[in-house]
């Protein structure tokens, strides 16, 4: 560790900014908001300073002298001459301060860490000046995975630390409080923006004056594969959870995300092979929640586009069980965007129909003669084992031979691959091509844009 990111109350402090243009503003900029006193020595500049910046601080537009830096704490110090840059940093330190010189590590007694700022709660990312750009586009990173309203949790634990400490003597028990608090329901309630409510459901869990709190179910989409694809809401939700129980198209790097100490539960199916049944995953869901556990039902691509999500959903809240849908990227969105195919097109289809290449038995079959639409796409899941019906239904229902398709396996891994090809020889393609899955086909004159060189076509189709 090079450096060492310490925090730096900001309660009863004196800030000086000494600049003018956009570093100087970025300097002052972080302290808008906070409870110190900032004063900002713009020179003889006479820009407008951002009035988000002039509500907060003194503009003084003069350079600052021996005695303005007395009683400040921090002094940064952006842009002007050598001598005179060397001047302001040698009389603030005289008087006790802390400074940075913008642009300059070496001169520096502190460098200013890019910041993710959640008002009680602030993420410093630090390279000791090495690599700011880095540090930034780390932060970027980390602005998406923490949730806006944090900051109103922390508020909180401040507000009732020393209640908590009357309450609860030992350590042990303070930190078990803590953990049930901040990671169940009076989570969810101030990410919510109810801090109220927030507030009377931590005070209900230290006084254990209630039912014990219910577990929840959220069905989430792990979208097609690809752990980038996820959304941000899915991955806090991983991170959160005590119980994950998950398809087996959910792959690896997306389960990494999960805590490690997180009971994962695989219900994972193949074609004729469901070694844990519908019914039971359901029982599995509510067994859990009911001893008041985070669950997530991690699904692939979107739990309610041909994932059972919607049956899940049913069983799990005719149990009396809290349950919430979080949506994913669909494998039809991800492959056809991976491949370069549109879904739709002004010139080629002006409609997209998602249809399942497997339908229940004894269920109604798929409309093949509204798939079999010209100008129009249809995308098929689990469709692989199904293509010679697939074929044939399409061909009956009017739809030309010559038709456009792609085949994408594995869409968003390291082996995708993508194939092109014509409906009159779609069950021929899947074959000589040893297509597996998963995949999903994709029929439609929007296929032909596929970034991919098509595999020689048979057009003696009937």
């Amino acid at each position: 560790m090079r450096v060492f990111p310490a925090s730096i109350p900001l309660d009863g402090r004196t800030v000086i900014v000494s600049g003018a243009g956009f570093m100087a503003e970025a300097k002052a900029r972080l302290f808008v908001g906070s409870p110190a006193r900032l004063k900002w020595f713009t020179g003889t500049d006479t820009d407008p300073v951002a009035s988000d910046i002039a509500q907060h601080a003194e503009v003084i537009r003069r350079e600052p002298t021996r005695r303005d830096f007395r009683g400040a704490n921090l002094v940064f110090i952006a842009g002007g001459r050598d001598h005179v840059i060397a001047r302001q940093a040698r009389e603030a330190r005289a008087k006790g301060a802390l400074v940075n010189i913008v642009d300059s590590p070496k001169g520096s007694d502190f460098q200013t860490p890019a910041l993710v700022d959640r008002d009680a709660m602030v993420i410093s990312i630090a390279s000791g000046g090495a690599a700011p750009v880095l540090s930034v586009d780390i932060r970027s990173q980390i602005e998406r995975l923490v949730p806006p309203r944090v900051g109103i949790l922390a508020d909180l634990a401040r507000e009732l630390r020393d209640t908590v400490k009357s309450v609860l003597d030992k350590f042990d028990d303070r930190r078990a409080f803590w953990e049930r608090a901040l990671r169940g329901k009076a989570r969810d309630l101030a990410l919510s923006g109810d801090k109220a409510g927030a507030r009377r459901e931590m005070l209900r869990e230290l006084n254990a004056d209630g039912p014990a709190p219910s577990g929840i179910v959220h069905l989430v989409g792990a979208g097609p594969g690809d752990p980038d694809l996820l959304t941000i809401k899915a991955a806090r939700l991983l991170r959160e959870a005590d119980v994950i129980v998950h398809d087996r198209l959910v792959g690896d790097g997306v389960l990494d995300l999960a805590r490690r100490d997180a009971l994962r539960i695989d219900v994972g199916k193949t074609k004729g092979h469901h070694p844990v049944p519908q019914d039971a995953i359901a029982d599995i869901l509510i067994r859990e929640a009911r001893k008041g556990q985070r669950v997530v039902r991690l699904k692939g691509g979107d739990p309610f586009i041909f994932g059972r999500g919607g049956e899940e959903l049913e069983a799990v809240r005719a149990a009396g069980i809290e349950a919430a849908v979080t949506p994913g990227i669909s494998a039809a969105l991800a492959c056809a965007a991976s491949s370069g195919i549109p879904l739709t097109h002004r010139d080629h289809a002006q409609s997209v129909t998602f249809a399942s290449g497997v339908v229940k038995k004894e269920g109604p079959d798929v409309n093949y003669q509204a798939l079999a639409t010209p100008n129009a796409t249809a995308v098929f899941y689990m469709g692989v084992g199904a293509a010679p019906e697939i074929q044939s239904k399409l061909l009956s229902a009017g739809r030309a031979g010559a038709t456009p398709i792609a085949i994408i396996e594995n869409g968003s891994s390291d082996n995708e691959r993508t194939l092109t090809g014509i409906l009159g020889d779609l069950a021929g393609l899947v074959d000589r091509a040893g297509v597996k899955g998963p995949a999903i086909i994709i029929v439609g004159e929007t296929a032909s844009l596929a970034a991919a060189q098509p595999v020689e076509a048979v057009e003696n189709f009937a």
